[in-house]
């Protein structure tokens, strides 16, 4: 048996103690409450019931209780009623079972339904459930951030479950896709040489929404802000995803390498109109989510059915206090925010010149340390790249992946947007004075065709998806180079595998902070489709054995990161250069195929670039050349007379890019560029 007390507003959430947890939520418009304990996740009914007083368990906008002698490991939900007044927004569904906005772990039974949580009727014989959790209860031994400057950093944007899933993975069928799994692989990691991860959504998720019967992969439709994601436990105890989640964190960090969270601030696994009712709908729908000025509809600027209405104070405080958990308590190192721009929408979801929410972000303190990207866009048609409000936050920069995928290809009147580029895009962040690092250069992410993909087909291939190949992006500025698709013809090819060469090469050496998608280092291919969130399956996982199949590739890339991080141990050789530091001062000259006369025209395809190294007399010599035939390029004077060959993406395996031991190549007067290739000399 239980006693209770009245409990305390002081904190939101579950605060465990040793005599028994206090559990506290805001309900502004709430009539009563009543808090249900569970004795396991298959549970038809609860085992204990406690009414909520508002007279001894309300202060204000907050609900509150004190129970003796709760263990963690204890599964709990809330029934909320209130007021139907659907002309305000308020639409109570006191017969649901809710999970705690605040919960840090998420229960889901095997006879879990999410239709039960549409509509009317009870659903607690098929809810979800949250889990009361000790989080002080472990032992971070002697772990320390790595705090990798913007400057030094290469993000590895990946998903948990895909990376290790495969059955070619080679762990046991338990920790396959899991955050164990993920500790296993550590050392492949290190061997690529990438100084951060970028974890697709880890806030709990239902795996079973997709409404053509498939799955939620991705994940990005959060359950629950302050909850590990329990699929991705190899530990099934019901407190296992916490503490796993830490070990990794902790072996991570062990191995110099950064944790950024992709979070998702902006909608919720609620939906529309007629989607569940889980959660933050049933505590206050007009709080949560931006609702249409006749309160009866939900704005979805997300493009999956609700909009978090992220300027309200409580909801605010919400998203501030969920960031505050993930660095306090699990020790992460940075967050990338899905369709950020959402934030910078009022109540009404009008864009602001200054949304409160992103500033506070930007001027958190706890925050400080931490590195805070942006998606700078939302599904409503808000794009804010170079506009985004705050100093601190980093963006993606839409517009690197587009042109430089544009100029790759060959078209058109691209040079000066692509030579923009590769130095920092000074024509989106120079007018702000942002360092260079403000933007973060990708030309592929998970969203979209993976680097194989990209240089395979012409269109996109979602058919699998159930949606009749509507979904995706239809502007993937992508080329196949004959043939749609896989092909035996030799000469495609070499030809592929030169191109991904090319853009892993601009990818690493421009300036500002590279992110290269999992996989893209060994050429991983998802069959055409640009839009895998529904792909739960062997085609989107990592497959293990392509790293010895192409390894030609992934020498490459090791390469490229190696010089661009300068991990080498001996810095003083003429190539030990670092890629960043070619472009890290102003101190350029821009040539053509002749010295000091480059071509800006709208019918050039290529460029030079000579650069003086800042931290030695070096001088490097780069050149892009996206023309379809061989161009001969003079030379300009070098320091010594002569110039090392570093990387020409046209040549074999083993002599594309120049490794320490590797036979030396000089050039003195001039030197033939292939056709699309890349080539870089230093003298």
């Amino acid at each position: 048996m239980f006693s209770t007390s009245h409990g305390s507003p002081d904190k939101l959430g579950v605060t465990y103690t040793a005599q028994g947890a206090n559990f506290c939520m805001y309900a502004r418009l709430a009539e009563s409450i009543e808090l249900l304990f569970f004795d396991h996740k298959d549970a038809l009914k609860p085992s204990y019931t406690f009414k909520l007083s508002d007279v001894d368990n309300r202060t204000a906008y907050y609900w509150h209780i004190f129970i003796s002698d709760v263990k963690p490991g204890q599964l709990y939900g809330f029934r909320v009623n209130g007021p139907y007044r659907p002309h305000l927004g308020s639409k109570f569904s006191p017969e649901k079972v809710l999970l705690d906005p605040y919960g840090l772990l998420v229960e889901r039974g095997d006879n879990f339904s999410r239709s039960a949580a549409i509509g009317k009727g009870s659903n607690v014989a098929k809810c979800l459930k949250s889990v009361v959790v000790d989080i002080d209860d472990y032992d971070w031994e002697d772990d320390l951030h790595p705090r990798h400057s913007f400057a030094s950093s290469v993000i590895y944007e990946m998903h948990v479950g895909g990376f290790t899933r495969h059955k070619s993975s080679g762990l046991a069928k338990n920790k396959r896709g899991t955050y164990a799994g993920l500790i296993e692989k550590i050392p492949y990691l290190k061997e690529l040489g990438v100084t951060a991860v970028e974890l697709m959504p880890v806030h709990q998720f239902d795996p079973s929404e997709h409404h053509a019967g498939l799955v939620n992969y991705w994940g990005y439709s959060p359950l629950s802000f302050f909850s590990a994601h329990r699929e991705y436990s190899s530990d099934k105890s019901v407190l296992g995803p916490v503490n796993e989640f830490r070990d990794m964190v902790k072996a991570l960090h062990k191995a110099d390498i950064e944790v950024i969270l992709d979070v998702v601030y902006n909608h919720t696994a609620e939906g529309g109109e007629g989607g569940p009712s889980f959660s933050h709908r049933g505590f206050d729908s007009s709080v949560y989510y931006i609702l249409s000025e006749d309160k009866q509809h939900y704005m979805n600027f997300s493009g999956c059915g609700n909009t978090l209405n992220g300027t309200h104070s409580v909801v605010r405080r919400m998203i501030i206090d969920s960031l505050h958990f993930w660095v306090e308590k699990m020790h992460v190192d940075g967050f990338r925010f899905d369709l950020a721009s959402i934030l910078s929408r009022d109540e009404l979801g009008k864009p602001m010149i200054s949304p409160p929410t992103l500033w506070s972000i930007d001027t958190d303190p706890t925050l400080s340390p931490v590195k805070l990207i942006a998606e700078a866009w939302d599904a409503g048609g808000l794009y804010q790249v170079g506009s985004l409000a705050g100093q601190r936050w980093r963006e993606w920069n839409g517009h690197f992946r587009d042109d430089v995928r544009r100029f790759v290809r060959g078209d058109k009147g691209m040079v000066s947007k692509f030579v923009s580029r590769l130095i920092g895009s000074p024509d989106i962040y120079g007018a702000h004075n942002y360092e260079p690092e403000k933007s973060v250069n990708f030309i592929t992410c998970h969203d979209g065709f993976t680097l194989n993909d990209l240089v395979s087909y012409n269109n996109k291939h979602n058919l699998a998806n159930g949606e009749d190949n509507r979904d995706g992006c239809d502007h993937n500025f992508s080329w196949n180079h004959g043939i749609e698709g896989p092909t035996d013809d030799p000469e495609i090819t070499r030809l592929r595998l030169q191109q991904m060469k090319n853009m892993l090469a601009i990818t690493l050496m421009s300036l500002g902070t590279p992110m290269i998608l999992m996989g893209d280092e060994v050429g991983h291919s998802q069959k055409g489709n640009n839009n895998g969130y529904c792909q739960d399956n062997p085609e989107f996982w990592f497959d293990w054995q392509k790293v010895k199949k192409n390894q030609d590739l992934f020498r490459f890339t090791k390469a490229l990161i190696e010089q661009r991080t300068l991990k080498a141990k001996d810095s003083n050789t003429v190539y030990r250069y670092s890629l960043h530091d070619i472009v890290q001062k102003s101190e350029l000259r821009w040539h053509g195929l002749n010295v000091n006369q480059p071509d800006w025209s709208d019918a050039s395809h290529a460029i030079a670039m000579e650069s003086r190294h800042p931290h030695s007399p070096g001088v490097t010599y780069v050149v892009f050349n996206a023309f379809w035939k061989p161009l001969t390029f003079n030379l300009p004077k070098s320091p010594s007379g002569k110039w090392l060959r570093i990387v020409d993406t046209s040549l074999t395996g083993g002599l594309d890019i120049h490794i320490e031991g590797d036979k030396e190549q000089w050039f003195y007067s001039e030197y033939i560029v292939q056709p699309r290739s890349v080539v870089i000399l230093v003298g």
